[in-house]
């Protein structure tokens, strides 16, 4: 009987810590599927909250083009894994190109419609082959990445784990319609997606969103293959719209409380992190984060998204309905976030990058 006091102390301690803190004898799985263009940036740090979490077993990390070319995300991924000691997460390349879309054709494009401000890989001030590492102020790795496709990766891990995996996806979806088109039972046994893209009605001064609301990088680098994964039959998706993205903002003042730290991910993040301009979003940050605690969120809606197909102005765009105007021919509901808790959200990002490195 002495004893209880102690059991319900210990019960009351763990009940008060954050739900992302709480280490579990049960890890929640997860595959990210990320354009991991680096050093640091918001797509390696977004990586890096959900390593950081003593809640997530990481299965491996998928990379996409995106924000950069395929084989330079692949060697800053490896060379991030190498640098906060967790190369024991397998890092596997993926599609290169998107599915249809080219750079000729997106250029002519442009020249109709109005030039794209982010080109992901493709932005001219940054160009440079796709078989280039470009910079790689980090060094490069040493390790090597999975003799193997993301997208038979993903159908071979979801088939080992039915109904256990969460996929986070960061970037454009080509890796994700690839696995659905090679196995169509891939999405139903998945226990949910969750990404951040599309972009429904901003608000914000920003020039790439005031004129085109509707544009966003992610899907619309690979329109086609979104369409493919917003009308497969996932059981769950949680969507971090652009919409919910603005209203956050990485900071000096942020970098300079994770600076003092001696945790690797500091480290990383204290001597890689660049901002630039006024518009340095938390945007796959925000999406991993809200993943690891829901209660960052407090605001969501259901609607049903797809992707403008047509080759004219819209083409790319996030497509978005409510249950009662709905196409007759649609995906599955996407729980979108709408509002969140942005002091809680900044709190754990610090907190996460500032914690020594979970073991595997």
């Amino acid at each position: 009987m002495k004893l209880v006091p102690w059991v319900l102390l210990f019960s009351f301690l763990g009940a008060c810590l954050p739900a992302w803190s709480q280490q579990s004898s049960h890890r929640r799985k997860i595959i990210i599927d990320q354009d991991a263009a680096g050093p640091a940036g918001t797509d390696q740090q977004s990586m890096l909250l959900l390593i950081q979490s003593p809640q997530t077993k990481i299965l491996g990390i998928t990379v996409v083009t995106g924000d950069a070319w395929l084989k330079e995300e692949v060697a800053h991924t490896l060379r991030m894994l190498e640098l906060i000691g967790r190369t024991d997460i397998p890092v596997v390349p993926g599609a290169e190109y998107p599915t249809v879309r080219r750079q000729d054709t997106t250029e002519m494009w442009e020249q109709q419609f109005g030039t794209v401000p982010w080109l992901g890989a493709w932005t001219p001030r940054r160009f440079h082959p796709a078989d280039q590492l470009g910079g790689m102020p980090e060094g490069l790795p040493t390790t090597k990445p999975l003799n193997e496709d993301a997208a038979h990766f993903l159908i071979g891990t979801v088939h080992k784990y039915p109904h256990e995996i969460t996929i986070y996806e960061g970037g454009p979806m080509t890796n994700l319609a690839l696995a659905i088109s090679i196995d169509p039972e891939f999405p139903s046994l998945v226990k949910e997606l969750i990404f951040m893209g599309a972009s429904l009605n901003p608000t914000t001064d920003d020039p790439e969103f005031v004129n085109t609301p509707r544009h966003e990088f992610n899907l619309w680098f690979d329109p086609e293959a979104a369409h493919v994964v917003l009308t497969a039959a996932w059981k769950k998706i949680v969507c971090t719209t652009v919409d919910i993205s603005v209203k956050t903002r990485l900071t000096p003042a942020l970098i300079d409380e994770i600076k003092p730290a001696d945790s690797p991910a500091a480290k990383y993040v204290a001597t890689y992190t660049r901002l630039h301009g006024k518009y340095n979003y938390l945007w796959d940050e925000l999406a991993a984060a809200a993943w690891l605690d829901p209660s960052l969120i407090t605001k969501t809606e259901t609607r049903y998204l797809d992707i403008d197909l047509d080759r004219g102005a819209g083409y790319g765009n996030t497509l978005s309905w409510s249950e009662n105007d709905k196409p007759k021919i649609a995906g599955p509901p996407v729980e979108i976030q709408d509002d969140l808790d942005t002091q809680k959200f900044y709190k754990m990002f610090v907190d996460l990058l500032k914690a020594p490195t979970p073991r595997p």
